[in-house]
């Protein structure tokens, strides 16, 4: 069947930048298009091809009228059909060189734009997917995804995540519900770096698990061993578990949730180093500072807040808690010791984070070297044409 004469056509206006989209960025914004009517009916979630100003067809895009966001690009041959063996190629690419990198199956499986489903999360733990479809087109081709992501990887169990910022930007609801098997009925123990984490796939942040901080665990780990370690905003127990896998004398997770916290102190009993494993429930900023009057030290601190600044308006204030986050953790570390700082904020780039953190270093009185730079891991790849792709960056300093 031709596509072309059964999809509706969205058209670019003349300013538009059609050699952007030529070239692979992957969106057309609500004010570059040509909005009629007809344009501001189509069904949110639904297919169109797009076209420049001289009705050059770009590709298949999938709409939503209520976003900012109004096109995706899926698939740049206009007469590709999206269908459940669309959607299976898409899985086997992304499957194959996560099979390539990772022993065993515990990883970003699809990474939105950056593996060719643009808004669409699937992270993997073993025999069950978490899936968090992030664009309205997802959630109307949902079947299809899921019967394909099943055939290519062989899972069992699908749980759809709907909670997020982004399905609110997309006018989505924010129900979870499991699609296909049966969800996990206790967290799942992920093997990482030689720690175990605990994953909370139907209960927890986002996922269950970051598994983009991977590579920087692994960097912050060698750093840590023979020391003592403070982790900052720990969730399950990200930095701290890590360390002491990797030869920390003693680690102490800071988090402000008391599950999160549970879940860590279960992945250090698992990793038989409960021994070496101490909690504290509070705000980061609150501990920071009560730990500085103390009189605390650690050999290595590390902190990875949340998205202090998940959009551009946020980001000034975001840069200042970026900068208070390393002017209250700088004091606590000992003379010669190390400083990990990270931001999963895509709207901070990494010059402006960098100098937040020099900035707030500078004020707490300290002297630092730069001697790494992180950054998300290769099962969470960046799309060079879209700059949000690479929104994780982990500094790490000597001061």
């Amino acid at each position: 069947m031709n596509m072309l004469s059964s999809l509706p056509v969205v058209r670019l206006k003349p300013k538009a930048n059609a050699r952007a989209i030529r070239h692979g960025f992957p969106w057309a914004y609500d004010n570059e298009l040509v909005t009629d009517r007809r344009t501001k009916a189509l069904a949110v979630g639904s297919l169109a091809v797009l076209e420049d100003d001289q009705r050059q067809p770009l590709g298949i895009v999938a709409v939503n009228p209520n976003s900012k966001i109004f096109c995706r690009m899926l698939d740049r041959n206009p007469e590709a059909v999206i269908d459940q063996a669309w959607f299976e190629q898409k899985f086997a690419h992304a499957l194959a060189m996560r099979e390539r990198l990772y022993d065993t199956p515990f990883y970003r499986l699809i990474h939105a734009e950056a593996d060719g489903l643009p808004g669409v999360v699937v992270d993997r733990f073993g025999d069950t997917v978490v899936v968090q479809p992030n664009a309205a087109w997802a959630d109307v081709l949902l079947e299809p995804m899921v019967a394909a992501l099943v055939a290519v990887s062989g899972v069992q169990n699908v749980i759809k995540n709907g909670s997020g910022r982004a399905r609110q930007l997309e006018g989505l609801d924010e129900d979870s519900a499991v699609i296909q098997g049966a969800a996990p009925d206790q967290p799942v123990p992920v093997m990482m770096n030689g720690a175990t984490y605990m994953a909370d796939l139907t209960g927890g942040q986002k996922t269950g698990l970051f598994f983009d901080q991977r590579p920087n665990h692994e960097f912050a780990a060698k750093l840590c061993k023979d020391a003592k370690v403070l982790d900052v905003f720990s969730h399950v127990g990200g930095f701290g578990l890590a360390a002491l896998a990797g030869g920390a004398t003693s680690a102490m997770s800071v988090d402000g949730s008391a599950a999160a916290l549970e879940l860590a102190q279960a992945g250090a009993e698992k990793a038989g180093v409960a021994g070496k494993f101490t909690t504290r429930k509070g705000d980061a900023f609150d501990v920071l500072t009560a730990l500085a009057q103390e009189g605390a030290t650690f050999d290595a601190v590390i902190c990875d807040p949340p998205a202090f600044a998940p959009s551009k308006p946020a980001l000034e204030k975001g840069l200042r808690a970026y900068e208070r986050v390393a002017r209250l953790a700088a004091p606590l570390v000992a003379e010669g010791g190390y400083l990990g700082l990270c931001s999963c904020s895509h709207a901070a780039d990494l010059t402006k984070f960098r100098g937040a953190c020099v900035r707030g270093i500078g004020r707490a009185g300290r002297q630092a070297q730069l001697i790494h730079t992180g950054y998300a891991g290769p099962d969470h790849p960046l799309m060079p044409q879209l700059a949000e792709s690479g929104y994780l960056k982990s500094l790490f300093f000597r001061l």
